[in-house]
């Protein structure tokens, strides 16, 4: 299909750019003068497909929909140094500068065959609709005349378009995965149909660790339309000829448990452990300063305990992958954030070398970190493996939610000395919780998790003295990244914590904040949301005004939360302000986006989300437990994008970082009442708010934490269990 086509490899324009650009694809002008760009990263929701493809259109002169733009087949030699992971709001920022020089060297590649042809000189040709054109003489060649010339002579640095010129970048592009999102044609993993292909359902032990002890095969072959009955160690798969089928059939099957030790671990066990690791400092992950000093003479100390659950992940396409082994490889098809990963876990599984796997890759119904792990992967290929024919294999909703790679769960211990100014002369802030990073690390671990204190080892407020530590604490509860661990996580505890100081310093959180705060960039994005929030006016009783700011994933951005609370202490939140500068915005129509569904993710989480563990076991199951925000709770969004002149940043989790924080501060200011603990309704609901705020707190006072307790679910989605053929 390439023959005669211009075919421009990213790692070339990667060998003259930083490092740290390590995003790699393959863009191409086919002999028929379409252009052609494989995705270097995967389409999970959140827009890239349509603003790399801007990236490409503006340097070429074309429309975006003009370019046919694909998902890849996973290949680690093809798109070598670099992978295709999708993740931690990666995507613009690696792929700024290698793919617009790409672009950039096939339009000179363009453009030069084309002045050879008109014995020219190149400057003053232009690009447009799928032609170099001669604007003095009104010639024009199209692509398609000019490949196989332009093939011969790629530059390796042409000058991308400049700011001033750009006619795609920074409009507004509706998203050209939409129609088919619409419409019901755009292909997801869970949509794969394979000639001959079963569908397939799973049970795993239900208690982490546990075993499978028996089932009754004879009864779920019974059932019409089952295949086959398949048993490993730790779970059961049925196949069918359906998805129902195949459920019915694992019902008869009744699988039993051997529940090991983990069966009697509970939440209160977790969080106690939570409790106590940060009692004391951890490993060290930031040091500056002489801590006890800068504590002498302070006029006041402030000290809290926050405390935030695990997290389902609870994507509205639940997991699935589609994998057929035969005697002359594996074939999988699956939506996957880490395509070469997949592919090397699929080839692990099957005992097969990794080039004799292909791997499918599709769009995603959501990710937020749940497809970075391969089980899905694994599982497939490990029942793949067992029957002769191909095999769709799809979690029940109740399986992903109680199989999740959840979010861990996390304790803060957070401190602070005062001057008689306000101003942080000592910080120490104190982390405990599950390390992911270690799970990948192994050997080379060192105690710390830079996942999990991202943000927390350089805050926005200065302080003369800072120590922060990690405590690694696991328990069985499995534990994975969820729409950015660290940064969200800790962009809770540290906002929360200065609207704490600015309480304690006699300051109106806003002119605390950007007394002390240096970064221009966070302070303009702060004062733009406080401005546009109406922040210092009167409101009702009952309502409030709480706002949080962060610089992480290199972007800035504030919020600003409008919070009611009524008199059963329901809270609703009306409305969120938000100004944020993420560097040129691409497709601001797609930032707006990303900030309006990160809102209402993050807000579902905030007030209502959270998993526990009972008897070893995740409580939750399904939307009716892990509780969405409904259509009519849903806030009205504000967004301000900023301008400026700053190379890009991520927009995957800085909407969803900061509101959290926002939405407590909020809720202080309208009821009076600090809560420190995710999710927020269930923490005003308690008498008690745990954590504590002290004057100078004596070293070494402790209190009890309290267990995590569900917000109270007002709607219940169907599961499968209510559904009758």
């Amino acid at each position: 299909m390439l023959a005669g086509a211009l075919v421009v490899p990213l790692h070339r324009a990667l060998s003259t750019a930083p490092a740290q650009l390590s995003a790699n694809g393959y863009l191409a002008v086919l002999a028929d003068g379409k252009v052609s760009l494989a995705l270097p990263k995967t389409e999970m929701g959140q827009g890239i497909m349509t603003a790399l493809t801007m990236l490409v259109a503006e340097e070429l002169g074309l429309a975006p929909t003009a370019i046919d733009v694909s998902i890849p087949e996973a290949d680690r030699a093809r798109f070598a140094p670099v992978d295709t992971t999708t993740g931690g709001s990666t995507s613009i920022r690696e792929l700024w500068k290698p793919l617009r020089q790409a672009a950039a060297n096939a339009r000179m590649a363009l453009v030069d065959a084309a002045a050879r042809r008109w014995k020219v000189m190149p400057d003053g040709l232009t690009l447009a609709d799928g032609a170099v054109t001669n604007p003095a003489t009104g010639q024009r060649l199209a692509f398609a005349a000019l490949v196989a010339d332009a093939a011969t002579r790629v530059p390796t640095d042409a000058v991308p378009v400049p700011p001033s010129a750009w006619k795609v970048i920074g409009r507004d592009q509706r998203r050209l995965d939409s129609a088919g999102k619409v419409r019901g044609t755009a292909p997801f993993g869970i949509d794969v149909q394979v000639p001959g292909m079963k569908i397939a359902t799973l049970a795993q032990s239900p208690v982490f660790g546990g075993k499978l002890a028996g089932h009754d095969a004879a009864a779920a072959r019974a059932v019409p339309g089952v295949a086959d009955v398949v048993a490993l160690d730790d779970c059961l798969f049925v196949t069918a000829d359906s998805l129902w089928t195949a459920k019915k059939g694992l019902e008869a099957a009744a699988p039993r448990w051997n529940e090991g030790a983990n069966a009697g671990l509970d939440q209160a066990q977790v969080d106690a452990a939570l409790t106590a690791a940060v009692a004391r400092p951890g490993v060290t992950a930031k040091a500056e300063g002489d801590l006890a000093a800068a504590r002498t003479g302070a006029a006041r100390t402030v000290e809290a305990l926050y405390h935030q659950p695990f997290l389902a992940h609870a994507t509205m396409e639940p997991g699935n992958c589609t994998a057929h082994v035969t005697p002359q490889g594996v074939e999988v098809w699956t939506g996957t954030q880490v395509p070469s990963d997949a592919r090397a876990a699929a080839a692990r599984v099957a005992g097969v070398a990794e080039d004799k796997v292909r791997l499918h890759n599709f769009l995603m119904g959501g990710g937020f970190g749940r497809r970075l792990e391969t089980d899905m992967v694994e599982r497939a290929v490990s029942l793949a493996a067992k029957v002769p024919y191909p095999v769709k294999l799809v979690w029940t909703r109740e399986e992903d939610i109680q199989h999740d790679m959840v979010r861990p769960a996390y304790a803060d211990r957070i401190s602070a000395s005062l001057d008689a100014a306000g101003n942080v002369t000592a910080w120490e802030h104190r982390i405990a919780g599950s390390a992911v990073m270690a799970r990948f690390l192994g050997d080379k671990f060192n105690g710390v998790d830079d996942d999990a204190v991202d943000g927390a080892t350089a805050p926005l407020y200065p302080a003369k003295a800072r120590l922060v530590t990690f405590k690694q604490v696991e328990s069985a509860m499995p534990t994975g990244w969820w729409r950015g661990v660290g940064g969200l996580r800790n962009t809770f505890v540290i906002e929360s914590f200065a609207d704490e100081l600015a309480l304690a310093a006699g300051q109106d959180p806003l002119a605390w904040r950007l007394a002390r705060i240096i970064d221009p960039r966070a302070r303009a994005v702060l004062q733009k949301a406080a401005a546009e929030a109406g922040w210092g006016k009167a409101l009702p009783k009952g309502e409030g005004l709480g706002l949080a700011v962060l610089h992480i994933w290199d972007t800035c951005l504030a919020a600003v939360a409008h919070v009611k609370v009524d008199a059963q202490r329901q809270i609703a939140v009306p409305q969120v302000t938000v100004a944020v500068d993420c560097g040129p915005a691409i497709n601001p129509l797609g930032v707006k986006a990303q900030i309006e569904g990160g809102v209402i993710f993050a807000l579902s989480a905030a007030l209502y989300g959270g998993v526990t563990l009972d008897k070893g076991r995740i409580a939750q199951s399904n939307y009716n437990d892990v509780r969405p925000l409904r259509m009519n709770e849903a806030p009205r969004v504000i967004t301000h994008v900023m301008p400026t002149d700053n190379a890009p940043g991520g927009m995957g989790e800085p909407p969803a970082a900061v509101i959290a924080p926002a939405v407590a501060n909020a809720i202080f200011a309208a009821t009076g009442k600090r809560v420190r603990q995710v999710p927020l309704q269930a923490g005003l609901d308690r008498p008690e708010n745990p954590g504590v705020t002290q004057q100078k707190a004596a070293p070494g006072r402790e209190r009890p934490f309290s267990r995590h307790q569900a917000g109270r679910p007002l709607i219940a989605f169907i599961s499968m269990k209510s559904f009758r053929p």
